[in-house]
C-alpha cells in the first residue's frame, strides 16, 4: 500500500530542500520550464517563511519541554532564530550556485554558436539555423537573468519577514555569507 501524502500544514512542514538531491545538469539549464520548476521548488521555504518561523520556534520550545532544561524563551527564540537563518542562508547560496551554473551554461553554448557562426564554414541555411538557435539562447539568458531579479525580491520580502520575528538577531561574524545578504 503505498504512503499516503502529507497534506495541510504537514506538507509544509516539511524539510524545506527537495527529498531527493537534485543535480543540475546543461539540459536541465537548456529547459526553461524544468528549470522555473526546480527554482519554484527552491523557493519553497522563502513562500512559507512566517509559517515556518512559527512552527520552527514550537518545536524548540517542544525539544526544551521535553529535556526539562527551562530555558528562557529568549534564549529559546535565539536559539530558533539561528536555526532559521543558517537553512534559510543554505536555502539562497544554493539556489545562487543553480542561477551562476545555468547562467555559465548557456553562455558556453552561445560562444559555441558564435564561434561556428565567424568560422563560415556554414552555408546560408545553415548559418539562418544557428543564429535563430542563438536568438533562442539569448532568450534563455534573459530568462535566468531574471531569475536573478526575482532572488533578489525573494531575499528581501524573507529577510524582512525574518527580521520581524527575529529582531535581536545577528548573524554571527564567522558566517561571512550570510552577513553580506544581512546587509
Amino acid at each position: 500500500m503505498p504512503a499516503k501524502p502529507d497534506l495541510g500544514s504537514a506538507a509544509l512542514q516539511r524539510p524545506s530542500s527537495p527529498p531527493q538531491v537534485v543535480h543540475v545538469s546543461a539540459s536541465t539549464c537548456q529547459n526553461l520550464s524544468l528549470f522555473k520548476d526546480l527554482m519554484k521548488e527552491y523557493r519553497r521555504l522563502d513562500d512559507t517563511i512566517n509559517m515556518r518561523l512559527n512552527r520552527n520556534l514550537a518545536a524548540f520550545r517542544d525539544r526544551d519541554r521535553l529535556r526539562s532544561s527551562g530555558k528562557s524563551v529568549a534564549s529559546l527564540q535565539d536559539e530558533s532564530c539561528a536555526y532559521f537563518w543558517r537553512e534559510l542562508v543554505a536555502s539562497w547560496k544554493g539556489r545562487a550556485e543553480i542561477i551562476d551554473y545555468c547562467v555559465q551554461v548557456v553562455d558556453q553554448t552561445m560562444a559555441q554558436k558564435r564561434a561556428a557562426l565567424e568560422a563560415q564554414e556554414t552555408g546560408p541555411d545553415a548559418e539562418r539555423k544557428i543564429q535563430a538557435a542563438l536568438f533562442g539562447d539569448q532568450v534563455k539568458l534573459n530568462q535566468i537573468h531574471n531569475e536573478l531579479a526575482v532572488e533578489k525580491i525573494v531575499r528581501r520580502r524573507s529577510l524582512e519577514a525574518f527580521t520581524s520575528r527575529c529582531r535581536y538577531f545577528q548573524p554571527p561574524m564567522s558566517d561571512v555569507e550570510g552577513r553580506e545578504w544581512w546587509e
